[in-house]
This record gives C-alpha cells, structure tokens and sequence, in this order.
C-alpha cells in the first residue's frame, strides 16, 4: 500500500495560495505574514505564530516572535508569565518531528504542579486559542523553530493535518528567504552594537550594559539607535530580535 504522505510530496500538492507564482514572489515578511494568514483560514484557524524555539528563559517571548497575528495584549500578557520554555508546547515539539496537536493546556507548563498552569490555559480559552496544532521546524543552518496554528476547531484528522505539515514546510522556506535578503539589506553592525545588543538580550538594562562594558548610560543609548537603524527596526526589543533571528548576537 502506498503512503498517502508520500503521495502527496510526489504529485507536489499545494493549495492556491501557495502556488508557484506567490512562493517566488515573496520579498519580505510582511509577504509571508499575508500567506500565513491564509493558511490559517485555509485549514479553520484563527491564530499563528513563528517563533525561534525556546531553548531557555533567558530571552523574551515577544522577542522570540518572527511572524504572528496574536493580539498584542495576549503577547505581553503571555510574555509576563515567562512559561513559554517550559510549556507543554515546547517540550512536547521538541521531542518530535511529526506534528503535535493538543487543547488550551498546550500554552501551560508542562510541570502541572505549576501555579501558572490554570492561568494559562485560561489565557489561551479567553482568546480562543482552545486546540492548537505546533510544528518544529529548522532552517537550513539547523536552527530550531516553532510554528504554531490555533484556534477553536476540532483537531486535524491525518489527511488534513498532512496536507498543513507541507504547507508549513512551504511557508517556512518563504520566511527563510527573507532573512537572507535581510542580511544582504542590513547595514553591518558594530562590535559594541553587537555587544549591547548580546547583553540586552541577556535581559541587562542600559544602566547595567553601561557598567559591564565600561562606557556611559549615554554612550550605550547612543549603540541601541545606531544598531536599531540599521537593523530596520521600531525600536529596541525589535532590533534584539532581528539580531537573533539574523544569527548577529
């Protein structure tokens, strides 16, 4: 009998909006935060992310964000519990290649001992992130990635969830492409941008930086707008993020 998995990867199937002509357009991530959004309503879900996969604590949840359409208030709520490297949702995709589905509880620790975990799973079902479905996937210098779709609906039978784990692999190399045009667009940054931006990622303040690298508070803000501009950023958590995701810090 043959594999209806690898069926699918030999006759090439994709849906519309990841056909041939959208894939090789794709410029920016604002391109792929379009497909991503169209993949979610493709398969039902209303929620999704991309995200670096937390190897520790050390580095925020919001600046682990590359794509998402998560409301700002769930992000900084999310943030402040600190869980996400030790969720259910981290633990259980890193343990596997094949997809991992799972209710609101995906979001809470995976110690249920924890005091957060009913406060974050209450946070998910108050945003209707009641079942999500979470993919681990890598780049192709082996860096380790989360992607994440939720939602309200039923879990995904295998044909489907099949059909989303190609998708997925699809969007990602999108996203990829854009952090090679990225870096090719970017001015290069100093060695104390490098070094203030390492030690802010460290979760040190410009007071703290300041001290450490033997230079004024003045001086270290004067490094964060430097390495801000030229990271095309908004503002400093954006440009720490940019920096980890562009592998500079």
């Amino acid at each position: 009998m043959r594999d209806p998995d690898n069926m699918l990867l030999q006759q090439g199937w994709s849906p519309e909006f990841l056909s041939t002509a959208n894939i090789e357009s794709v410029q920016t991530e604002y391109e792929v935060l379009h497909l991503m959004r169209q993949c979610a309503n493709h398969f039902r879900f209303s929620h999704f992310l991309v995200s670096r996969f937390p190897a520790n604590g050390q580095q925020r949840f919001a600046e682990r964000l590359l794509v998402s359409n998560w409301p700002a208030d769930l992000v900084r709520k999310y943030d402040a519990m600190n869980l996400f490297h030790v969720s259910r949702l981290a633990i259980e995709t890193g343990m596997t290649k094949l997809p991992v589905q799972g209710d609101s509880s995906l979001l809470a620790p995976s110690d249920w001992e924890s005091g957060q975990a009913g406060e974050a799973i209450t946070l998910a079902e108050s945003y209707g992130l009641s079942g999500s479905t979470a993919l681990l996937m890598h780049s192709t210098t082996s860096d380790p990635y989360l992607m994440v779709f939720s939602g309200t609906r039923t879990p995904l039978a295998r044909p489907e969830l099949t059909e989303l784990h190609f998708a997925a692999l699809q969007l990602f190399e999108c996203l990829e492409k854009t952090f090679v045009a990225a870096t090719a667009g970017r001015e290069k940054l100093s060695s104390r941008e490098v070094e203030c931006l390492r030690w802010a990622a460290a979760g040190k303040s410009s007071d703290e930086i300041a001290i450490i690298l033997g230079i004024s508070v003045y001086t270290v803000s004067s490094y964060f707008k430097s390495a801000t501009r030229k990271l095309q950023a908004v503002n400093r958590m954006q440009a720490i993020a940019i920096a980890l995701r562009l592998r500079l810090i």
